[in-house]
């Protein structure tokens, strides 16, 4: 047998090293053989069942098991593997994400580390064709690198199965990912490898899992970078804290709030420098505030991550000893000139909604709006009457349109916007200032586009779309619900239905069944309550219209039951960012039974 030749003619260290790493891939392929996505899902995620389960089984497969094993060199790991029964055709090529991720794992150059990627075919049960992942880290004798080969065999690190999305986009990935972290996978990592041009995101399945691997891969194939960064940056869950502790630091929650909007309002991230570092002295004479209560802050603000606190080379007064403060990303979305700037949604959150907070116990007794309360009327009179307000409200409503950056992918406006006879057109209910429409507008050329807004605010709107070179493709009208222009092909009802009663939504909902021709597709974005108690940032938004609008969040199954009321059914629903869902509803067959809700991703 091959193996047994090789055996002979490489040292003991590495015999040793070479009956484990073949008795893995042994194993490996075995697993391969054995499994399908639909069996292998439930193994790695207990519990999933049902929509969830049906749509990931829908937009991956099983791809392969990965495995990293250390030969001595390329002849070696090729015998190996012939050994195995495992064979390919095309070479190796370099593994980026591996190699980097070893490098960190064991401080070393990533230069220093030659990590190669093969995948030798095997034909599964149901007769599919899938691959066993080999990453093949050289490990010559004498190097030092066996060290790092007997702690990563021992961890078990880069051991993981893969799922292959079929059809990536934004949408798919967001919804893959939110899929699996409802289930207990946590992000662990990933890259893109430009060799093969391939995105990988990596998780760690629950504990619980019984397939033996604890590592899950979506491998979706070109550049997703965007979704990578989005996959990186979500927080690993923190260890649970004492009671009285945890307790403690939700009390000062309200001084986050504060502290935030204080930040914004006083202008202090227009002032500061994501490069260098300003002394709390500095800034304070930029600012008009005085050097030690800017300091306090500065410091509070370090530990949300607003900035980060450095030293600086040169000696500065006793009180601030070498202190300096940069921004930083999180603190400079506070900018007022940042793309999509969050600055009004501070100033919002830390000023009349957050003083109407202080009417919460009104809104429980009463099921009342604590704002209507405070201020003698509604949050929409209330700022309609202050052009001031009214525009920061708008503001504070675009500062959250990165959950709308996936929406132009979604199927009802590609479709829409592929079709070849006129210019389809996409009709926004309510749109604000016109950021939404922007964002499928510029996305596809071939749409035209209606905006439906209050007056004051259709101003505001011209004015972005035509900066946005969007503007001769618009047309807008001032109205309400009951002005809905007939014809459109999309209609949006974009953080709309949030803001009212059940009774006022059945009537908003009805105005569009009206207005829509029968091949038209509505599309509803909003934040859906979790079915199962999870937590969810609905929940907290549940409040806050509780609070100050008088309208609520609600589950999926909610919405389906109101668009039925109106004559529409829910055809399917899509994960967006900021805890959003993008919900496509369409009018009801006239003929034969109610089409099923289910969800996708």
């Amino acid at each position: 047998m091959t193996t047994a030749t090789t055996m002979t003619t490489v040292p003991l260290h590495d015999e040793t090293m070479l009956l484990d790493d073949t008795a893995r891939l042994r194993a490996a392929a075995a697993f391969v053989r054995e499994h399908d996505s639909a069996s292998l899902l439930p193994l790695l995620l207990p519990g999933i069942e049902g929509p969830d389960l049906r749509a990931l089984a829908g937009h991956c497969h099983f791809a392969h098991a990965g495995i990293l094993v250390f030969p001595p060199d390329e002849e070696t790991l090729r015998a190996r593997l012939g050994g195995c029964g495992l064979t390919f055709d095309v070479p190796s090529h370099p593994s980026v994400v591996v190699r980097e991720r070893l490098a960190r794992r064991h401080r070393l150059a990533p230069a220093d580390l030659d990590v190669r990627i093969l995948r030798p075919q095997v034909r599964g049960s149901d007769g599919e064709r899938r691959a066993v992942e080999v990453f093949a880290l050289t490990v010559p004798p004498h190097s030092g690198l066996e060290r790092i080969a007997a702690s990563e065999r021992t961890a078990g690190h880069e051991a993981h199965l893969a799922f292959e999305v079929d059809h990536p986009d934004p949408l798919v990935l967001r919804g893959l990912c939110a899929i699996l972290a409802r289930h207990g996978a946590h992000p662990d990592g990933g890259g893109y490898n430009p060799h093969e041009d391939g995105t990988v995101l990596y998780f760690t399945t629950p504990a619980e899992g019984v397939s033996g691997y604890r590592r899950l891969e979506l491998y979706a194939h070109g550049d997703h970078r965007d979704s990578l960064a989005a996959h990186l940056d979500h927080p690993r869950p923190r260890p649970a804290s004492p009671p009285a502790e945890t307790l403690l630091h939700l009390l000062t929650g309200a001084w986050t709030t504060q502290a935030l909007a204080s930040f914004a309002r006083l202008r202090l991230p227009d002032a500061m420098d994501t490069r260098t570092a300003s002394t709390a002295d500095g800034l304070a004479r930029l600012t008009g505030t005085d050097p030690r209560g800017l300091a306090t802050l500065l410091r509070y603000l370090a530990m949300l991550g607003a900035v980060t606190r450095e030293e600086l080379p040169e000696r500065l007064p006793e009180e601030f000893p070498e202190e300096g403060f940069r921004l930083t990303a999180l603190g400079a979305l506070l900018r007022a000139d940042a793309p999509e700037s969050m600055r009004p949604l501070a100033l919002m959150y830390g000023g009349p909604f957050y003083r109407s907070f202080g009417e919460l116990d009104h809104a429980v007794r009463t099921g009342q709006p604590g704002f209507d309360h405070l201020y003698g009327e509604n949050h929409f009179d209330h700022f309609a009457r202050d052009p001031e307000l009214a525009d920061l409200f708008d503001r504070s409503m675009a500062a959250s349109s990165r959950m709308f950056q996936p929406l132009p992918a979604h199927p009802a406006l590609t479709s829409a916007a592929a079709r070849a006879s006129a210019p389809a057109t996409v009709v926004d209910v309510a749109g604000g200032n016109g950021e939404l429409l922007r964002h499928v507008l510029t996305a596809h050329p071939g749409l035209r586009g209606v905006l439906l807004e209050r007056p004051h605010a259709v101003a505001t709107a011209r004015r972005l779309l035509d900066a946005a070179g969007c503007g001769a493709r618009c047309e807008y009208r001032a109205g309400d619900f009951a002005d809905l222009p007939p014809g459109g092909d999309v209609y949006v009802l974009a953080r709309v239905l949030h803001d009212w009663d059940d009774d006022r939504c059945r009537e908003i909902l009805g105005h569009c069944a009206r207005a829509m021709p029968g091949h038209a597709d509505l599309l509803i974005v909003e934040r859906l309550l979790p079915a199962d108690g999870s937590p969810s940032p609905a929940t907290a938004w549940d409040l806050h219209m509780l609070c100050n609008v008088g309208g609520r969040e609600r589950r999926e199954e909610h919405y389906a039951r109101l668009l039925a009321d109106a004559g529409l059914h829910l055809h399917d629903r899509t994960p967006l960012p900021l805890g959003a869902h993008v919900l496509h509803a369409r009018k009801r067959p006239t003929t034969g039974n109610r089409q099923p809700v289910h969800s996708s991703t």
